[in-house]
């Protein structure tokens, strides 16, 4: 165990400054064909099934292994093999965000579909580079704090696309439309295009560039799938979030059903939520820092489950402003704790060499439940009802903790 003092030295310096630059530019586009997009189609009265579905667009975000092997093989010009795929990636999000804008979900919900794609596949490139570039960025020892900041990025970035704009559209103080609003948040993605001009390549010892593009796709899966218990790990990792990832699919229109207004839930849903988000993920990195990855894992996972179950309040108050609050903070504290360890933890078990590839497989897995199976989150709401999907949802945690339990045991018997 580390000493708190320094965990905050180690918290301030240049290196984790561009690490949560970083984050932030790739949680800009998430929001915008998640919730804020969901929002947008719920205020036009879309079926709650159809914006279910819309989950579909950003199924790039849980296949992106597929292509990782390409981004760790190629560099596409001389700014170098991380860096290049970054500028490009995060150019090509601008103008599909800005053009995203030009769209109405009544008149044109089949193309707004298919740029959404686009969108949820130049995003999860973007992911790709820029997961890599910060695991051969920092050293093993900054690795922990590194994840939990670059998550810190990732929120706030989250806070503008969702709470800040969210209130912006149709308030009182300025007069912002939806198409408005996508415009201005496209500039946004100047933010990392920046960073990624000024800062250095990452050097990666024993680098080989001449390494063909078969190796290239093969060998980081031959790596990891010769350690011991490697499905299990992979069971974990899908299931430690999944719960937690279908509730959060359907929580936007659930507010709106409720009765909650636009400026509630861009006020308490989202900016107060995420910035309970924030200090959960300071917490969590502090708990993770100072306790280790696998007892905080245990720890976070029992609370995102009561979290997700405590929505079910809102049910029975009906579009109360506290509940709102009480709920979002509670849900929100706990998300961010979770996200804390469980970034530092996929992280920690990708090899160097093959950087890319795996942290791509593995929050590939991780966020298939949020990209395919929160697909069928609208069905499950309209065959059981807002509580119920709640308590269903909480009770999805159990069996990840059930892998949780044989990951720590097969790391425990490994150390004697």
């Amino acid at each position: 165990m580390r000493n708190l003092s320094s965990f905050f030295k180690a918290y301030f310096s240049k290196k984790m400054l561009i690490v949560f630059l970083l984050g932030f530019s790739s949680g800009v586009p998430l929001l915008l064909i998640g919730s804020t997009l969901k929002m947008w189609m719920a205020r036009e009265e879309v079926d709650i099934s159809t914006i279910g579905y819309f989950s579909w667009v950003g199924l790039s975000y849980s296949l992106k292994f597929v292509w990782a092997p390409v981004l760790d093989r190629f560099t596409l010009f001389s700014a170098g093999r991380r860096r290049s795929w970054m500028l490009t990636t995060q150019l090509l999000l601008m103008a599909c965000i800005a053009f995203l804008g030009t769209l109405n979900p009544k008149e044109s919900l089949s193309v707004m579909a298919v740029v959404c794609v686009f969108i949820g596949f130049f995003s999860a490139t973007q992911d790709i580079a820029t997961d890599a570039f910060r695991r051969e960025y920092l050293t093993d020892e900054e690795l922990p704090l590194g994840s939990s900041i670059n998550q810190y990025g990732y929120r706030i970035a989250m806070l503008v696309t969702g709470g800040l704009g969210v209130s912006l559209v149709d308030s009182p103080w300025i007069k912002l439309n939806w198409h408005g609003l996508y415009y201005f948040l496209s500039l946004f993605m100047l933010v990392g295009f920046i960073v990624t001009l000024t800062v250095r390549e990452p050097e990666v010892p024993g680098l080989s560039g001449s390494k063909s593009l078969r190796a290239a796709i093969i060998d980081p899966f031959r790596e990891f799938f010769s350690r011991e218990k490697a499905f299990i790990i992979l069971l974990f990792v899908f299931l430690f979030k999944l719960g937690d990832a279908m509730s959060g699919a359907m929580l936007t229109p659930f507010y709106v059903q409720m009765g909650y207004s636009n400026q509630d839930i861009g006020l308490i849903a989202k900016i107060f939520g995420l910035s309970a988000a924030l200090f959960g993920l300071f917490i969590g990195s502090a708990v993770v820092y100072t306790l280790g990855v696998f007892r905080s894992l245990w720890i976070f996972g029992i609370m995102q489950s009561l979290s997700t179950g405590l929505f079910a309040l809102i049910t029975f108050t009906g579009p109360e402003k506290w509940a709102l609050a009480v709920t979002v903070l509670f849900e929100d504290i706990a998300s961010g704790m979770g996200s804390a360890a469980f970034i530092t933890y996929l992280a920690s078990i990708t090899n160097r060499k093959y950087t890319a590839t795996q942290y791509a497989i593995l929050s590939s897995i991780a966020t298939i439940g949020r990209n395919f199976l929160s697909g069928f989150s609208g069905d499950m709401v309209k065959a059981l009802g807002w509580a119920p999907f709640f308590y269903t949802c909480a009770l999805i945690a159990v069996p990840g903790l059930c892998m949780l339990y044989l990951v720590n045991k097969q790391q425990n018997a490994q150390k004697i």
